[in-house]
């Protein structure tokens, strides 16, 4: 059963360094407050599960918090590449980073097939794609009732899954509205799991039918934290802060002009941005500039 807690209480449990950690999120609900608190918190040696990681890993990885990145297209939509990102596959910095790509499709089957128990995920999929060639967990097997050509590849099974949501109620069900991505699956794939919400209320009221609830015994702990999402959208409360993306696009060193910022401008947005900035206050504006 879920209980409720504080966002640092819940990380400091239920997130250990050397997991398989997926902070999930699909164009929106994406948990940039627990990610900062896992910054915050030095956990280091993650393996980072994400269908389209986006700004939040790039920042995680900037940060020196993962050391595998397990993941299907990797950018910033609207502003462009992960430049930390890059800095750490294509110059290991701040350290070297292990990738290991799939598509949506594959990563859509592993989470399933991680939440239904099962080792493997089969699907049509990757025949004709180069992918298979540099990633060894792309394997393809014949199916034994119609002979059929079928990819496989791991279940996804994280040591820990964090999401965002609308709303908890006060026995600890979750109520997820809008698109839903795969955070449903990611959560009951997972061996703990955290849920940020933007609020505690006594009942479900209004919900749309796009939705989603999670029952309370598929949760470890449920934290408010209001504006969890900042500086992207959380449906019908919170809008992405747009001038902040693109403000984020104009600071950032181009694609074809790769740069490593040194280790004291990363240091200095940590500690204005992230080590020192509460949930409140990064919902009212410090969230800065990613150097």
């Amino acid at each position: 059963m879920s209980e409720f807690a504080t966002l640092s209480n819940a990380v400091s449990r239920f997130v250990r360094s050397g997991d398989h950690v997926a902070l999930e999120g699909f164009t929106h609900l994406i948990p940039f407050a627990a990610g900062h608190e896992i910054i915050r918190q030095g956990i280091k040696d993650l393996t980072l599960i994400r269908m389209t990681p986006d700004l939040l890993y790039d920042q995680m990885i900037g940060s020196g918090c993962a050391r595998r990145l397990v993941f299907s297209w990797g950018g910033n939509p609207g502003v462009g590449s992960l430049h930390r990102l890059r800095d750490a596959v294509e110059r290991g910095w701040p350290q070297p980073l292990e990738i290991e790509e799939h598509s949506h499709s594959a990563m859509a089957h592993a989470y399933a097939a991680g939440a239904a128990g099962l080792p493997c995920a089969t699907f049509r999929g990757y025949l004709g794609s180069d992918l298979a060639k540099v990633n060894p967990n792309i394997k393809f097997i014949t199916c034994p009732f119609t002979g059929e050509t079928l990819a496989a590849v791991p279940a996804h099974r994280p040591d820990v899954t964090i999401i965002h949501a609308q709303k908890a109620d006060r026995a600890g069900n979750v109520l997820i509205e809008g698109i839903v991505g795969v955070q449903k699956e990611a959560v009951l794939a997972a061996k703990r799991s955290i849920v940020t919400v933007e609020e505690i209320v006594d009942a479900f009221e209004g919900v749309g039918t796009n939705a989603v609830i999670l029952p309370s015994w598929t949760v470890n702990a449920v934290v408010p934290v209001p504006g969890g999402a900042h500086p992207f959208i959380c449906a019908r409360i919170l809008f992405a802060r747009q001038r902040f993306l693109r403000r984020l696009g104009r600071h950032l060193p181009r694609s074809r002009d790769v740069r490593g910022v040194d280790q004291g401008a990363r240091d200095r947005w940590r500690a204005r941005a992230v080590s020192g900035a509460s949930v409140r206050s990064r919902f009212h504006g410090t969230m800065t500039s990613w150097p």
